[in-house]
């Protein structure tokens, strides 16, 4: 049986590198490289956990075509658990394409497509109950279970006594907090990176962003920033801030979903805090030297080496 219960958003990413600007009317211009891959805040994760020796099934929304059975199939190869991948008869699904800049950064042009069908009569409570860890993966692009649906998924799993963790897929919006608000009593690691904390709080104060979700009930704020490292810190207890490593950034594309995968790999192995942020910001780290959410990482004990063996950013 799975030890982690991945539900969420899937989505299929169509990568172009390196991006400059589009081309004036039909012109045409080059690319070295063009990628497709699993991506999505349910799904990236789930293939990474994969890859790092973790039994996971994968819970959300495909189309019925081909795009849906390029995710079903890929992520079968990885060795995921696609039994509970729900075929939507009418929507598709859901895609993003990524022109990808020569410093790793990208704007997004996405489709919500099957992921707005997910409802909460998707989730296997059967499979749920044998788990350990469950992750909410893509709340605010998930207008199914965002909001009611949320809280009841993620009370009645603390119920069960599992770990639960949360991410966000999300842009600016005035009631974010009335959304997700209800659902962090039952959230034990909330694992946005800092910008969409900041967005969810109305505030880029840190130590603001962390009392507010603190209030409203997180267990464990993690909170990743990029090149400065992530920020951890349990309700009650002080913020301790780990640094992040020295690559060459290629791609950031799926980054934040590594680092969960990271982390939650740690939470099943007995590490400590400190050294499930570690492991999530090595996965991170292996994510960014390649193009796409699947690249970088091979498995554990090349994560491992990573994190024990590689320099920090200063």
């Amino acid at each position: 049986m799975p030890q982690v219960v991945s539900f969420g958003a899937h989505i299929a990413d169509a990568l172009g590198w390196p991006f400059t600007a589009v081309p004036e009317g039909q012109h045409l211009a080059f690319l070295e490289k063009i990628k497709f891959t699993v991506a999505g805040t349910a799904a990236a994760p789930s293939v990474n956990l994969a890859k790092l020796g973790v039994d996971v099934a994968t819970v959300g929304r495909v189309g019925d075509d081909a795009i849906g059975e390029f995710i079903r199939t890929t992520m079968a190869g990885f060795g995921v658990d696609t039994t509970h991948l729900v075929t939507d008869p009418e929507l598709q699904t859901s895609s993003s394409l990524l022109p990808i800049r020569r410093d790793g950064s990208r704007p997004a042009l996405h489709v919500i497509g099957a992921n707005a069908g997910l409802c909460e009569d998707d989730v296997p409570w059967d499979v749920v109950e044998r788990a350990q860890v469950f992750h909410m993966g893509g709340a605010f692009v998930l207008p199914g279970i965002d909001g009611e649906p949320m809280e009841r998924i993620l009370r009645r799993v603390k119920e069960m006594g599992l770990t639960t963790t949360c991410d966000f897929l999300m842009s600016p919006r005035p009631d974010a907090l009335d959304v997700i608000g209800p659902s962090l009593p039952y959230i034990d690691y909330l694992m946005p990176n800092i910008e969409e904390a900041g967005w969810l709080c109305g505030t880029e104060d840190r130590r603001q962003i962390i009392a507010t979700l603190h209030e409203r009930g997180a267990g464990c704020t993690v909170l990743t920033m990029g090149g400065e490292g992530v920020s951890v810190a349990r309700n009650g207890e002080a913020e301790q801030v780990y640094p992040a490593y020295a690559i060459d950034v290629v791609d950031t594309t799926g980054c934040g979903d590594a680092f969960t995968s990271g982390f939650i790999s740690g939470l099943l192995d007995g590490l400590s805090l400190e050294e499930c942020a570690e492991r999530g910001l090595a996965c991170g780290s292996l994510v960014a030297t390649g193009l796409g959410s699947d690249a970088g990482i091979e498995n554990l004990e090349q994560v491992e080496h990573f994190r024990t063996n590689h320099p920090r950013a200063l």
